[in-house]
């Protein structure tokens, strides 16, 4: 067989795709499924399966016109596609690259609306805690729309009638078309740094949903979020919600209506201030007459009409008030002295001469009673020592020796007190009241018992 006729894998797939990309049929089509297996790549590039109840088309939607999308897909949307279907040439696949996405059966935008809004409310965008209270009588309002729209007019003419003293400052914005989202955000972002600037009007006239579809842009509810001026919502008519309605501290249901909230009405301030002047008024002479009637009431008084006779009685009381003080003074000088005697006297006794001199009497006294506890003890030592001599001198041998009786020791000096003690021949000595006798034994004769104590 030829080699020549074996084509590659690459060469068979790229005249497929040739194939693909010729094919009118497979240009521009509109493909409508559910998404599923969608994954957004880093690079911005979406790769998702679009499926129906018997097939399946892989589908690659590339960051340049995935861009657009007012909604982020997710699995299980229906959607709505147009694209070229054209081969992968590396994994030799066919798939659908999309140029146009919407969802099916939903409007794109309403959807877009909706997961904004999803995702703001749970970011804490809209808590009624963070919202602003608005000054009641603000001097400057920033005013963010259009110079040239109806909304402008209202707003300058309402607050103009309400309310002349405040200054309007206007900051211009686009309000419609592809730019309008970053031109209304920058502009709020200008007027925070302008300095006491107390409230802003966000807003613009009626129109469709793609119209005032900039109010519902993330970076128009981040830059009302951040603002640090309170800020009135006022886009379209009372039946439109825009994102920005919910973020701003508070909705007007018109532009004029936004007007009518910033400000107090002049007149309701006048009549305000009439009515405080009417009640000043009326509670000044009210003082006026109570003050009046003490005044005449102290000018009735005795104090008024006999004041020497008051003098004398108040000379009295302060005579008797320096009476008793007098005595007060004796007495505490009194107790005063008696206190100081009494601590004198304690430092007297607690003074060291004194205490040296009581330690001495101590001293000696319980030396006298050492002397006189010693010289009983001495004598009854003494006692019981000579108690003692005559009892061992009673007990003593020599004395019974005195009375003519003997001791008899062996040579080694050992009292001989038995018969069984000797032998015959034995040297002993034999200790008399007035010396010794030295003996040698014959006989030893031993005595029996009955003969004990004879």
């Amino acid at each position: 067989m030829e080699q020549n006729r074996y084509l590659t894998v690459q060469a068979l797939t790229k005249y497929i795709k040739r194939k693909f990309d010729r094919d009118p049929h497979l240009s521009s089509i509109y493909l409508k499924g559910e998404i599923s297996n969608f994954k957004q790549h880093s690079s911005g590039h979406m790769y998702f399966t679009i499926k129906d109840d018997r097939a399946r088309i892989l589908a690659v939607m590339f960051s340049s016109a995935n861009h657009v999308l007012k909604f982020k897909p997710e699995n299980g949307m229906q959607v709505l596609v147009r694209g070229d279907v054209s081969v992968y040439e590396a994994g030799g696949q066919y798939q659908i690259y999309v140029k146009e996405m919407q969802p099916d059966g939903i409007g794109e935008l309403y959807l877009a609306y909706e997961q904004l809004k999803e995702k703001l409310e749970k970011l804490g965008y809209f808590q009624r805690e963070r919202k602003r209270p608005l000054p009641r009588y603000p001097k400057r309002i920033a005013v963010v729309t259009s110079p040239t729209g109806a909304a402008i007019r209202d707003i300058i003419t309402t607050i103009k009638r309400r309310y002349p003293l405040a200054e309007i400052l206007i900051f211009s914005a686009l309000v419609q078309g592809e730019n309008a989202a970053k031109s209304i955000a920058n502009s709020i972002r200008q007027a925070n740094q302008y300095d006491n600037i107390d409230v802003m009007i966000i807003g613009r006239g009626g129109g469709s949903i793609e119209e005032l579809w900039a109010f519902n842009e993330e970076i128009v509810a981040q830059a009302i979020y951040s603002s640090a001026v309170p800020v009135i919502s006022a886009v379209g008519h009372e039946t439109d919600f825009t994102i920005a309605d919910f973020v701003a501290d508070l909705r007007a249901p018109t532009p004029t209506a936004a007007g009518e909230l910033a400000v107090p009405h002049i007149e309701d301030l006048v009549e305000r201030i009439m009515n405080s002047k009417l009640h000043l008024i009326k509670s000044f002479k009210a003082k006026l007459n109570t003050e009046k009637t003490r005044l005449n009431s102290i000018m009735r008084s005795y104090a008024l009409k006999n004041p020497r006779t008051l003098y004398e009685q108040k000379m009295e009381h302060i005579d008797r008030l320096t009476e008793r003080l007098q005595r007060s003074a004796d007495y505490k000088l009194e107790r005063t002295n008696y206190e100081l005697e009494h601590v004198h006297s304690r430092l007297l006794r607690l003074h060291p001469s004194s205490i040296i001199v009581q330690q001495n009497d101590r001293v000696k006294n319980l030396k006298m009673q050492i002397e006189k506890q010693y010289k009983n003890l001495l004598r009854e030592k003494q006692q019981t020592f000579s108690g003692m001599v005559s009892t061992l001198e009673a007990l003593s041998p020599l004395k019974i020796m005195d009375r003519g009786y003997s001791l008899a020791y062996e040579q080694s000096g050992e009292l001989i007190k038995s018969t069984k003690q000797i032998n015959i021949g034995d040297d002993m000595i034999v200790h008399l009241s007035d010396g010794k006798v030295y003996c040698q034994v014959e006989t030893i004769e031993e005595s029996g018992k009955n003969d004990k104590g004879k």
